[in-house]
């Protein structure tokens, strides 16, 4: 065996504490593992000493961001100081004028460091196209991994301050705690400031339940992220994105569907490992995904997908803008606003405003469906299961029809795979790409079973793995592991939401 070099060691460290843009610090890689293993170690050892424990987990959770996003984890701080205090002087404040004024600044400065990272080009852009290419230079900015996620955080912090909801922290750790804690720091669930902050200093306690939990999501998420949507779009969703017009109809609509698939698991997988680490270290975060296709309605999609956003999107958005309490139009309209915005809030391109505005289309006219069919008030769940069925189907093919624009390039894209689907569908080749992607439908087929499962299957399979001794559940890892990387591919794939 040979002995690694000093040189060798050093060249180790040096990568470890400098920040590399092709190789981001995410959950699914090796050397997160490997962090987190050593992390746990000396949290155990200090998480009875209150002030040791908040100020190391601050600590690893800016070094955290560092790995992902470089210097921008001082926006981060900034972020956190400039709240921190706002929301102190909104809880000073007697006069309402002030205390809405302090609110708005809270939401200007917000809004504008997102408003000038995410959607600086895409004005630029718009410019141009008015007054002619050449009119504005674009912008080299680079967009910080997860401030579409800290900066909602942050603003629902102030918000709820000055709604009377929630009193002001007192001491700026606990807050810079509770905005960068790194495992929900850059894809969510967006934790609110009133669920989490009374646990900050409370002592932490890992019941066996909670570890048992902790390691079951870990091990799905990982499952979820590293094998189903990893390997799916590396070796097909990406290819008929990439070129639809090398593809028939079928696979382009196979595509869709598999990218479908990809974006729940990439997604989900990430918030099941944040829940599950978060359970490690003896936190609790609401859960923000609920087998969101087996949805029979529009409306029962978003209260399954994506929740903390989707709630956030109602508390702060909707519900401030008048919700269903100004008229029936004016509740329709609210809707649109609400999903053209939380369209935008994904990405700053027509195609995520299409998107948001066919969701805020359908949500609207569901409501209206709602309101006019007699006997039809069931949003969901409550329906009958030869109205789920069809409902279902239909509710799952329109959520497709909106991630072709979520996810194609570019609206010409978007026209390709529509030309190829209704104009080329050829299914007389079905025979020849299922017989060619085997192990990619085997795996769809796979993710989509598991997805519709009944939920006592998830529940059961949770209890199980909870029940295990300590030693099985290491070994069930260390087996996960050796899956991933069995199937992994050489690069790191970042999870889809970083750049949101």
């Amino acid at each position: 065996m040979t002995l690694p070099t000093a040189e060798g060691l050093t060249d180790k460290l040096q990568a470890l504490l400098t920040y590399d843009a092709t190789q981001p610090l995410i959950f699914s890689s090796g050397l997160f593992l490997f962090l987190f293993a050593g992390f746990l170690l000396v949290y155990s050892a200090v998480r009875r000493a209150t002030l040791a424990r908040i100020v190391y987990v601050i600590l690893f959770s800016l070094y955290f961001y560092y790995k992902s996003s470089g210097i921008y984890f001082l926006l981060l701080v900034f972020a956190a100081t400039s709240d921190f205090l706002i929301a102190q002087a909104i809880a000073r404040s007697k006069g309402r004028t002030a205390r809405r004024w302090l609110v708005a600044l809270s939401v200007a400065v917000n809004l504008g460091m997102l408003g000038y990272f995410k959607y600086t080009n895409f004005l630029i852009d718009i410019a141009n196209q008015l007054f002619g290419q050449g009119f504005l230079q674009f912008q080299n900015i680079f967009l910080p991994v997860g401030i579409s996620f800290f900066v909602f955080q942050s603003m629902s912090y102030t918000i709820d301050v000055y709604r009377g909801q929630l009193q002001p922290l007192r001491n700026w750790l606990d807050y810079l705690f509770y905005l960068s804690f790194f495992p929900q720091l850059v894809a969510g669930p967006i934790v609110r400031a009133r669920d989490f902050i009374p646990q900050i200093r409370r002592e932490p306690f890992v019941s066996r339940e909670m570890f048992g939990t902790g390691v079951f999501l870990i091990l799905t998420g990982l499952f979820k992220k590293a094998i189903i949507s990893d390997y799916i779009s590396l070796n097909f969703v990406d290819r008929v994105f990439d070129e639809p017009l090398l593809y028939s109809g079928f696979e382009c609509l196979m595509g869709i569907y598999g990218y479908a698939l990809q974006i729940y698991c990439d997604f989900s997988g990430y918030s099941d490992m944040a829940i599950g680490i978060a359970l490690l270290l003896g936190f609790r975060f609401p859960k923000n995904f609920d087998a969101p296709y087996k949805s029979a309605t529009i409306t029962e999609f978003w209260r399954r997908w994506h929740i903390s956003l989707s709630t956030w999107l109602r508390d702060y958005l909707y519900i401030s803008l008048g919700g269903n309490r100004k008229g029936r139009i004016r509740t329709y309209f609210n809707l649109l606003v609400t999903m053209l915005l939380g369209g935008l809030w994904h990405g700053a391109a027509v195609r995520f405003i299409l998107w948001g505005a066919l969701h805020g289309i359908a949500l609207a006219l569901h409501k209206l469906w709602l309101s006019v069919v007699p006997g039809s008030k069931a949003t969901g769940a409550e329906m009958r299961w030869f109205w789920r069925i069809p409902g279902i189907f239909f509710t799952f093919n329109l959520v497709c029809f909106g991630w072709l624009m979520f996810r194609a390039e570019s609206m010409k894209t978007v026209q390709l795979m529509l030309h190829q689907i209704f104009t080329n569908f050829n299914p007389s080749v079905i025979p020849q790409v299922l017989e060619g992607y085997a192990g990619i439908f085997l795996l769809v087929g796979i993710g989509y079973l598991l997805h519709m499962l009944p939920d006592r299957c998830d529940r059961w399979a949770q209890r199980f793995v909870t029940s295990l001794p300590t030693v099985v559940q290491v070994l069930l890892a260390a087996c996960v592991i050796w899956l991933v990387m069995q199937v992994k591919s050489s690069d790191i794939q970042p999870f889809i939401y970083f750049q949101f």
